[in-house]
């Protein structure tokens, strides 16, 4: 999802899937499994730069999807602090 932005004229994108509860988890996916993914585009001559990570995190639906925000731009803000060839 996050390369799909970029392909789509994005420079900076990120991407957030996971799952929220009360339903729909697994043993390997339980409810509070997010995974993230964030794309920053880089000069034409090389690949755009990818980060991903899943997480656990606890608490009822609303609390995995309030983090989960948190958690996507807390993120993308400390890389975009850390990049020098954006």
């Amino acid at each position: 999802m996050a390369l799909g932005a970029l392909s789509h004229g994005a420079h900076v994108s990120l991407a957030v899937t996971g799952i929220a509860g009360p339903e729909g988890g697994s043993s390997s996916k339980p409810v509070g499994t997010v995974c993230f993914a964030w794309a920053i585009r880089r000069e034409s001559s090389s690949a755009p730069w990818v980060q991903t990570r899943t997480v656990h995190i606890s608490g009822d639906r609303s609390a995995v999807r309030a983090q989960s925000i948190v958690v996507a731009l807390e993120t993308l803000i400390g890389l975009l602090e850390q990049r020098e060839d954006i």
